[in-house]
Formats: structure tokens, sequence, C-alpha cells
């Protein structure tokens, strides 16, 4: 191994995750109606074996090779029926890290309204779509929860050869959780983060 190898690995190297195991992709759809801008949820369908019921984004995990977005449009076109000429990529938002070792990049966009009149939701999939004002969004903003992610470290682990003291202080996370209310449906979660960080970074 020599400084050639290196250079050949990591001239062109795009960095990521340490030990990621999966990538994810949503859109997060912009729809321009004759009162304002609005953003499209859907609800997922209660017989989805992860985060049934919750409100989304339309999105999923990305394939092999696949940008953001890319994927960003084949789960919207998938789970909602939407022609991509209908969708204007605008630009991708602060991806995410998840506590399942994972990433979730959100891709802001715009769906023409004409969509709206031809979405067919796939029902094993989506129970529901709604519409949210922009306006609604930045004049109620939601309340912000948090609770602590607390190191459990394995009893065998050895304190003596990295010389640390079995009382070590590992450090601890917070994580924080915004609840909107007076929507159609609960908006909490990953999806009000994103829906909080969008709104928020539009009023700097």
């Amino acid at each position: 191994m020599d400084i050639h190898a290196f250079r050949e690995k990591f001239a062109h190297h795009t960095p990521t995750l340490q030990g990621i195991r999966n990538e994810f992709a949503v859109l997060v759809p912009l729809v321009e109606l004759p009162d304002g801008l609005h953003l499209l949820y859907e609800v997922r369908s209660s017989q989805l074996r992860h985060h049934a019921a919750e409100v989304c984004f339309p999105g999923g995990r990305m394939e092999s090779g696949e940008t953001p977005e890319q994927c960003a449009l084949r789960e919207t076109c998938e789970e909602l029926s939407i022609d991509q000429s209908l969708i204007e990529i605008i630009g991708r938002l602060d991806f995410l890290y998840l506590r399942s070792e994972s990433l979730m990049h959100p891709v802001l966009a715009r769906i023409d309204a004409a969509a709206l009149e031809q979405i067919k939701r796939n029902e094993a999939e989506v129970a529901d779509t709604f519409l949210v004002p922009l306006t609604y969004l930045q004049d109620n903003p939601p309340q912000v929860y948090q609770y602590d992610l607390k190191p459990m470290v394995a009893e065998d682990f050895p304190y003596e050869l990295v010389q640390a003291p079995p009382a070590y202080q590992w450090t601890a996370g917070r994580m924080e959780v915004p609840v909107y209310t007076g929507l159609p449906y609960p908006l909490w979660g990953l999806t009000a983060r994103i829906t909080h960080w969008l709104i928020q970074n539009m009023k700097d």
C-alpha cells in the first residue's frame, strides 16, 4: 500500500456517513394554489410494518446507484401515481441521521396543482393525503419536546485495555421531537423535523 493507492481511492470519493447501512429519500412537495403555497403530506397505511398510520412525505429506501432526487421521484410516482413531468425539483434540504445508522435525504420540489386531480393512492402504502398551507405552519410553530439518548455500554467493555476507569462518563445524546397541532392528522417526529427546518430556514 503506497500513497498512489490512497490518491486513487480518495481523489473522487464522495463523503458519507461512516458505517452507513441504508439511505432514504423523501420528496418535500410544495403545491401552489390560489391562496398560496401548501405542503402535501401522506398518511401511511395502517397495514405497514413500520410507522403505520403516521404522517410522512412520499419516499423510501434508495436503490443502488440512485441519487436522492431519483429515489424521491420514483417513490412519489409509485405511491401517488404523479407523473414526473408535473414535478420540478428545487433542491436538496439538509440530510438527517437516523438512529438505525442510516441517512434521510429530503428533496424539495414543486408539484403542479393539476397533479392533485391525478393522484391515485397506492392503497397498500398510502391511506390518505392532505395539504397544509405554509402560512398555517408559519403562524403555528410546533411544540418541541426532547428525550435523552442514554449510552447502554456492555458489561464486558474492556476499560482496562483502553485505560479508562469503570466509571467512565460516556456522552449522552438528546433528540428533539416537534409536534404540530390543529391539522387533519398528527404531524410529529421526523416529518415534523423536516417541516420545521424548512419553515425556519425560509425565515432567515
